[in-house]
């Protein structure tokens, strides 16, 4: 099987909404919410991967020849690249009833475990999701970042829990769920998050905290103070908010902001191949989050799947190093796009 076979096989269980693009630029499904699609218009997420694609990468040839190494240690890990599966939640709401919340991570967690990276999972309403992602994380011997919605203090005191018990090497919070329609009116009160409450989650975490879902340099540094150990760049795929900025827009100048603070920088949105994981690396991300993507790729081929389409963003991240003359991640810069 190839990943266009991948593809092929997936469009016949995906659901009524998501089409299986062989791009998912966010066109085909738009506003379409149940579904992949984002929050109004839909115009968020089609900005998302159409400002990456304005980006152009700089060839050089002229370099030591060699295989370039695309490894990334992260919280004194090592990964076989600097991307990972993004968390997704309600993926039987969303894609159709092939996979289930419980199903879909059990596959994502080990067939990343098993191609050298590690998947960030989703959390929901049932409680059965994040015990199940936790588990599978626990499994693979805490290979994972269980990633906790922006719930209030008692349940995230629990979910953290179930985080720890599982032995994950780092928690993470997209904050930016607070947007979410489910975590709305909850009583006690769900969503927004103070740089005061998240240094309590942060203390509560005990292993190293990301708060996912920052967009400018005023949050980037919020999170900073909050002792945070890494960020996500990331407007939530556009499902929170119609007519934000793209990720790609924003990263520059929070990378920017960050220089010499420790902090990982992680980025989502609309990233779709290797030159785009180049492109974000060169404006400042230490790594790349992946999530919709993901879907076809277990829909379609399940642990194959993942590992076909692993295996093709690293070609194309190595293909484009090796163009571009970065020898390793390190030697990825700024003067690398334009």
């Amino acid at each position: 099987m190839n990943y266009q076979e991948v593809l092929e096989q997936a469009r016949g269980c995906l659901g009524s909404v998501c089409k299986g693009c062989s791009i998912c630029n966010g066109k085909a499904c738009r506003n379409q919410i149940p579904g992949p699609g984002a929050k109004g218009v839909g115009d968020t997420a089609i900005r998302n991967y159409e400002k990456w694609q304005e980006i152009r990468v700089v060839m050089d040839t002229i370099c030591e020849n060699g295989t370039p190494d695309t490894s990334f240690e992260l919280f004194g890990r090592t990964f076989r690249y600097p991307f990972f599966a993004g968390p997704l939640g309600a993926v039987n709401l969303h894609y159709g009833d092939k996979y289930n919340d419980l199903t879909y991570n059990d596959i994502l967690v080990r067939s990343c475990c098993e191609n050298g990276i590690a998947a960030f999972t989703g959390d929901g309403v049932d409680p059965k999701v994040i015990e199940a992602a936790t588990k599978a994380i626990g499994s693979v011997g805490g290979m994972g970042v269980p990633t906790v919605k922006p719930w209030n203090l008692d349940i995230i005191r629990e979910k953290l829990a179930l985080c720890k018990a599982a032995g994950s090497f780092a928690v993470a919070m997209d904050v930016d769920a607070a947007g979410l329609p489910f975590l709305k009116n909850l009583t006690p009160p769900a969503g927004s998050k103070t740089v005061e409450e998240l240094a309590e989650i942060a203390q509560l975490a005990g292993v190293p905290f990301i708060v996912k879902g920052i967009m400018s340099v005023k949050g980037a540094m919020k999170a900073k103070k909050a002792g945070a150990a890494g960020i996500v760049v990331s407007n939530h795929g556009g499902r929170v908010l119609d007519q934000c900025a793209a990720t790609a827009e924003v990263l520059g100048e929070i990378a920017e902001a960050l220089r010499g603070s420790g902090m990982k920088i992680f980025v989502d949105g609309g990233i779709r191949s290797g030159v785009d994981v180049f492109k974000a690396l060169a404006l400042g991300a230490d790594a790349v989050l992946i999530c919709r993507p993901f879907v076809p790729a277990i829909y379609g081929g399940a642990e194959e799947g993942v590992k076909l389409y692993i295996e093709k963003i690293g070609a194309e991240l190595a293909d484009t190093m090796a163009m571009c003359g970065a020898k390793n991640l390190a030697s990825i810069t700024r003067d690398m796009v334009r």
